[in-house]
């Protein structure tokens, strides 16, 4: 069904809440959608290097996903069950421990909190906050958990932090790696956990991403995750990976914590779990730390059975290593076109951030950064900033972009940054 793009943003922004974000950067009204690609109503095509902020790792539509779940509507499959059994339920549990947790030899229950990344995150401080006894946990500048209270009192960036309009309390913010120049933030964060005259309680947790996505790309070496879990290890402290963006493959393995061989109490998974981009997250709890009560943490759609479903048929593409080597394949043509870019039009004064298909340019200047990615928009693609100051270009391409996808959305880009130097 098309419809007139102008009276269609109209609407929007006369009804709408000025909360609304993602639709003043991409002014447009899209339509349809499929692989890495969507058209407007104006049947204008964009290549997609948002991927829904990371939630849609098996591109838009996807073939088996679609059909599975247009069989099991037509079968009059379950649909809404809260935490009821449910075979989709079923069958998504054992597939998940057959194809990814078995070979990987890692042992945890699985937690379906509310269908979000954030709830996840508020699950998994919880349940530490309650086999530890203790109130406070470790978090990272540059930081981004989730929007609801408890997530968003691990965050860093100011502008979301004020939005919760009270004090954010019981979290203290630690250096990420390299976040200071030529200092050790392993010293620092050893030095206030031994020292009683730090002023910082000892955690329940320590909560961490290997790559800080809203953060701009910060990306932890493994020495450092390494370290954490050492420190972790040594005083009690239970090791939260927030995987809901940098996991489900975008990386290149399936957890983006296991080049690094570490082996965290708790993680948490969203965005791309789901598949096709419907609303699932999980909470991975060792056993030794699954110590809830029957319905001490619940929600109405903690058991989104449409999403079980494609989430099944996506764990398909993790039953070898195929999958995840052609996803360094690309993340290596990505690297060396960025590199490329950032040698070619040194006026943006670019820095290479990120890891596997999570990459991107940090420009010195965010209005830079900002004006490329508006006028990639205009030519069709879509891709967006992060960073605390918005100075960052993201790349989120679908993890089953192909090589031509790749060129045409890096050629644009480059369109882009000879446009806006031709005008300075």
């Amino acid at each position: 069904m098309s419809v007139n793009i102008q009276s269609a943003l109209d609407t929007i922004n006369e009804l709408e809440s000025q909360v609304r974000s993602y639709s003043r950067n991409f002014p447009t009204v899209f339509e349809k959608s499929k692989g890495y690609h969507l058209w407007d109503s104006d049947g204008k095509e964009y290549i997609d290097f948002f991927s829904g902020a990371g939630a849609l790792n098996y591109g838009h539509n996807h073939e088996k996903m679609q059909h599975a779940l247009i069989e099991y509507i037509k079968n009059d499959g379950i649909i809404h069950s809260l935490d009821m059994g449910s075979s989709a339920r079923a069958e998504f549990l054992k597939q998940f421990n057959e194809v990814i947790l078995r070979p990987r030899e890692l042992d945890y229950k699985v937690m379906f909190p509310g269908p979000t990344g954030t709830n996840s995150v508020e699950s998994a401080i919880k349940i530490a906050r309650k086999v530890t006894g203790r109130e406070n946990i470790i978090s990272f500048s540059n930081a981004f958990h989730g929007m609801t209270i408890g997530a968003l009192s691990l965050s860093g960036n100011a502008m979301k932090r004020k939005g919760a309009g009270i004090p954010l309390n019981n979290v203290t913010i630690m250096p990420f790696d390299n976040y200071v120049e030529d200092e050790n933030s392993i010293a620092y964060l050893k030095r206030f956990l031994s020292d009683s005259g730090s002023g910082v309680d000892l955690p329940a947790a320590i909560i961490l991403e290997t790559v800080q996505g809203e953060g701009g790309l910060n990306t932890a070496s493994y020495a450092w995750l390494q370290e954490i879990e050492e420190i972790c290890k040594e005083n009690d402290i239970l090791l939260i990976v927030d995987d809901v963006q940098a996991g489900c493959g975008r990386t290149g393995t399936f957890f983006s914590f296991e080049p690094a061989g570490i082996n965290p109490d708790i993680v948490c998974l969203s965005k791309s779990i789901g598949g096709i981009g419907l609303p699932m997250a999980i909470t991975l709890i060792k056993p030794e730390w699954d110590k809830w009560r029957p319905g001490e943490h619940n929600g109405t759609f903690r058991g989104n059975n449409l999403a079980f479903v494609a989430a099944t048929e996506a764990l398909n593409y993790w039953k070898d290593n195929r999958f995840g080597l052609g996803i360094l394949v690309k993340a290596a043509a990505i690297k060396q076109g960025l590199a490329r870019l950032i040698r070619g039009y040194p006026f943006i004064e670019g820095e290479l951030r990120g890891r596997g298909l999570m990459q991107g340019i940090a420009c010195a200047n965010p209005d830079i950064a900002q004006k490329i990615t508006k006028k990639a928009f205009e030519k069709g693609l879509i891709i967006e900033t992060s960073g605390a100051n918005d100075d960052v270009i993201k790349l989120l391409p679908p993890l089953i972009i192909d090589e031509e996808g790749i060129e045409k959305g890096i050629s644009i880009l480059e369109e882009s940054m000879t446009e806006l130097l031709q005008e300075s």
